[in-house]
């Protein structure tokens, strides 16, 4: 699934490439995938101008002049694709050769054209994504997002807060918290080994075990490796191109993640694979040491 950075990425290339521009056609082949009345699409996305592109969580979503919002979420295998001209591509999303060839194809569930020819298509391989247009004033109000904890890269989310979230799920594993999309919003599974190991703590850790000091490291390193990767176009290391025709580069720059059987960046000790909170986890099995938990 496309991680915060690789939808952040989508958000900041999308941002530069369709605001102001008009939508005057749509195609959809699914409705679980695009789940909306024809009147609704008649009367508040064909002929409105994209006004901005935000980002909340995992979740992309797209202001119209029409006072709606198309609210994307791109789960398992969703992409979203801008096509101007041969030269000007954008893509991101689940890595797949639809990222780079020629579009509508079998994955493409909606294609929206714009007034300039330009186009933005929405494929999904598993069809577990959606692409839902909903009054802007009500988007804050969806269930799922309601539920969302704050954003991790947010600038006025401190240290304190991230600490105070997390000892919320005191009995849970410390992976298995940062996993959770109520404690904090958008770290998957790579972001949480990756930022384990910066900050030296076991994955399976029980949260009420850390101090405040390994979760102020914590909050340090998550913030690192997101920033980071946002900075290098996302982890994606197959196909993804991002508004200038490059491939994300965060993989070359992990750490711990995918690299079981590779010596430890910090001691030479050989990373491996566990299984915690139900996931494939990386560890360093000497910088990551299981503590005893407290009494």
């Amino acid at each position: 699934m496309p991680e915060l950075p690789e939808v952040e990425t989508v958000k900041n290339g999308l941002l530069r490439l369709i605001v102001d521009r008009k939508a005057v056609r749509i195609n959809s082949d699914n409705h679980k995938s695009f789940p909306n009345s024809r009147p609704d699409v008649d009367n508040f996305l064909i002929g409105a101008k994209v006004i901005n592109v935000r980002r909340r969580a995992k979740v992309l979503m797209i202001d119209l002049s029409s006072k709606y919002t198309l609210v994307i979420h791109l789960k398992m295998t969703g992409q979203l694709v801008f096509t101007l001209t041969s030269e000007v591509r954008f893509g991101g999303g689940h890595p797949t050769d639809s990222l780079i060839k020629n579009l509508p194809d079998k994955s493409t569930r909606v294609e929206i054209e714009f007034e300039d020819g330009s186009k933005l298509y929405f494929n999904d391989q598993r069809k577990f994504g959606w692409m839902k247009l909903v009054p802007t004033i009500e988007v804050e109000d969806m269930d799922f997002i309601k539920k969302l904890g704050p954003e991790p890269l947010s600038l006025d989310f401190t240290p304190k807060q991230f600490a105070e979230r997390f000892k919320r799920r005191s009995n849970t594993t410390i992976k298995a918290a940062l996993l959770d999309q109520t404690v904090i919003a958008g770290v998957g599974n790579i972001y949480a080994d990756e930022s384990l190991w910066g900050a030296k703590i076991h994955p399976a850790t029980r949260v009420g075990d850390l101090s405040y000091p390994e979760l102020k490291l914590l909050y340090s390193e998550v913030r690192y490796v997101m920033n980071l990767s946002i900075e290098k176009g996302g982890s994606t290391n197959r196909n993804y191109v991002d508004a200038e025709g490059k491939k994300g580069k965060y993989m070359d720059f992990a750490r711990v993640f995918r690299k079981e059987g590779q010596p430890c960046p910090r001691c030479g000790t050989e990373i491996i694979k566990i299984r915690v909170a139900g996931r494939g986890t990386h560890i360093c099995p000497k910088e990551q040491k299981l503590s005893k938990p407290k009494i």
